[in-house]
């Protein structure tokens, strides 16, 4: 198919099939999700369910790829579905506005082959994270502040998300800052890591491997979590 013309070779068309048979879930459609939902649609990952219970508020609109100054109090799940209509209709969208939690969390991710973790809080973080080694379901973490961001696959077994979150430096209450680019970027490593799960090939962020982003100084780095 012409559309994913441009994917082969970075997959093969076997590979290519295959994401079409896939069905990912997006927890967040704010900076990261949109971006990530944007990527993983035009690859052609076959079924994006997408959980977000917010609205589009102003503040959104410097980064945020889904919010334009028309769906300013609008649902972000619906502008997801909305979005992948015009982007590529052959996806198929269901697009939850709920907030997920503990009480939802296994409903809602059951049945998916990969998650993605574009949450902008930690008690939802680790709510995914418990539900997703219940379910067996690859988990693909990521976060931005400012300059800064962070990307982590999380394999059932894995902890990583309890080590991450341990540490008294993520505790603190920082003032929210999230430019435009740092969303993007960040997004486009968890769906190379997303790909990876799916297809099976490459080396993927996991078993404690977490990769930090430090767009300012020109930095990536990868530390072994304790």
């Amino acid at each position: 198919m012409e559309r994913y013309a441009r994917n082969i070779g970075t997959l093969t068309p076997e590979e290519n099939e295959l994401l079409r048979t896939k069905r990912a879930a997006i927890v967040g459609c704010g900076g990261l999700g949109g971006y990530i939902l944007e990527m993983l649609g035009r690859l052609g990952v076959g079924h994006l369910t997408v959980i977000d219970g917010d609205v589009f508020a102003p503040s959104n609109l410097n980064r945020q790829l889904l919010s334009d100054t028309g769906n300013i109090g609008g649902s972000k799940v619906l502008a997801a579905a909305e979005r992948m209509k015009l982007v590529n209709p052959d996806i198929a969208v269901t697009p939850v506005a709920a907030v997920l939690d503990e009480d939802n969390a296994l409903a809602l991710l059951r049945n998916h082959d990969v998650v993605m973790d574009a949450l902008d809080n930690i008690p939802s973080r680790l709510a995914i994270a418990r539900a997703c080694a219940a379910l067996q379901i690859p988990l693909v973490h990521g976060a931005i502040h400012a300059w800064y961001g962070q990307v982590a696959t999380i394999l059932p077994g894995d902890d990583t998300m309890e080590r991450i979150y341990q540490s008294p430096e993520f505790q603190k209450n920082l003032r929210p800052s999230n430019p435009s680019f740092t969303p993007a970027l960040v997004a486009a490593l968890q769906v190379a890591e997303a790909v990876k799960l799916l297809t099976g090939r490459g080396t993927l962020l996991s078993g404690g491997t977490l990769l930090l982003v430090d767009a300012l100084h020109n930095e990536f780095r990868l530390t072994k979590l304790k």
